[in-house]
């Protein structure tokens, strides 16, 4: 199935980087030390380009924890939040940006307030703040890119079968089902025979023209389907980047001087 399986958002604490791993990653001086550790700990092959990119976005996603001076559980629970906010874009190939950023959403809000077993009070209101603004600006901003990178590409074949045809890919095995064969194709063979001798070869057989008119008839409808399918790429990328420039927005203000914001609304 094209749609993934809903996902309940749950504590994440030493869900992916246990206490042992947090020690090493702490203990690491250098980038390249920090995203060795990394690999290990998220069983990683760093040679491989798909794992490159993985490890370099729980990489930036520690460096961001030490700038905000995270302490262990924080650092290895904003790492399970991006990775599964990864798996979640990454489960099927449509689009369902909203569905990860209400998920993303519900992860954090799920370490923001104490009511055990369902949540914990890892971080305070500002740092969830910091951390939405931060995946904002990061991994939703190269959504389409993950999404067209680590998603399989889906490809329809489509088989028809007509009335009065026989598959060619059935393989009779009972009696009955020979005799049923035998009668089908005899009477194909003797349907064929009429037709050589009643239709002019000069134009177009009765299979040709069929084909034509069922192609046609799957051209119109993927044109459809297609359209309709940008529509809503189009309408839900307007809702989401509407939900960022909201974000922004309020940064922003934060970010001003109270004084100054007096004075402009003077």
């Amino acid at each position: 199935s094209l749609q993934p399986r809903p996902l309940k958002p749950r504590v994440l604490l030493w869900a992916d980087l246990s206490y042992a791993d947090m020690e090493e990653v702490e203990a690491a001086q250098t980038t390249e030390e920090l995203q060795r550790a990394l690999g290990r700990a998220l069983a990683l092959q760093l040679s491989r380009p798909s794992d490159s990119i993985l490890a370099d976005m729980y990489l930036y996603a520690v460096l961001f924890c030490r700038e905000r001076q995270f302490n262990r559980e924080q650092t290895s629970v904003l790492v399970s939040i991006v990775r599964a906010l990864h798996l979640a874009n990454t489960g099927t190939p449509l689009n369902n940006m909203e569905y990860c950023f209400n998920y993303f959403t519900e992860l954090v809000l799920c370490h923001c307030v104490r009511r055990p077993p369902f949540s914990i009070d890892l971080f305070s209101p500002e740092q969830a703040t910091q951390i939405t603004e931060y995946l904002v600006n990061t991994y939703f901003r190269h959504y389409a890119l993950y999404k067209y990178t680590f998603t399989p590409q889906v490809r329809l074949d489509l088989s028809l079968t007509y009335c009065g045809m026989l598959n060619k890919h059935f393989r009779p095995g009972t009696d009955e089902e020979k005799e049923t064969a035998t009668e089908v194709l005899e009477s194909t063979a003797h349907d064929e025979e009429i037709k050589d001798t009643e239709v002019d070869h000069t134009g177009p057989t009765p299979w040709a023209e069929l084909s034509q008119i069922v192609q046609r008839e799957l051209s119109s409808e993927v044109r459809r389907v297609q359209t309709v399918l940008e529509q809503q790429l189009r309408e839900s990328t307007q809702r989401l980047d509407s939900r960022l420039s909201s974000v922004e927005t309020r940064r922003d203000k934060k970010k001003t001087p109270l004084s100054k914001r007096k004075t402009n609304e003077n």
